[in-house]
């Protein structure tokens, strides 16, 4: 028998089993905004102190929050936080490092 869908718009975009996850969605949202920063900022040589340091907490935050993330989604984007994250922090070490 065919059921009907109804949408449920007081869940997080992030959580597909239909429940709030919001520490997960905030470990999300920090490690994506972290990965970002650290990737712009590892363009330019003089910002390698912030983008090593931004790089080496997202890893960190993704890191965690992949290990109590609880939906794919939730994991994807941590993936991509991570990975933008780890591309800042190593070319922030490689253009002078944390200090």
């Amino acid at each position: 028998m065919a059921q009907a869908m109804r949408p449920d718009p007081g869940h997080s975009l992030l959580a597909s089993d239909g429940r709030p996850h919001p520490l997960q969605d905030a470990l999300v949202g920090v490690t994506l905004f972290l990965g970002v920063l650290s990737f712009i900022t590892a363009q330019f040589h003089g910002l390698h102190v912030l983008a090593s340091w931004t790089g080496l907490v997202g890893i960190l935050t993704g890191a965690y929050g992949q290990f109590i993330s609880v939906t794919t989604r939730e994991r994807f984007a941590l993936i991509v936080g991570l990975g933008a994250s780890a591309v800042g922090f190593y070319l922030g070490m490689f253009y002078g490092g944390l200090a």
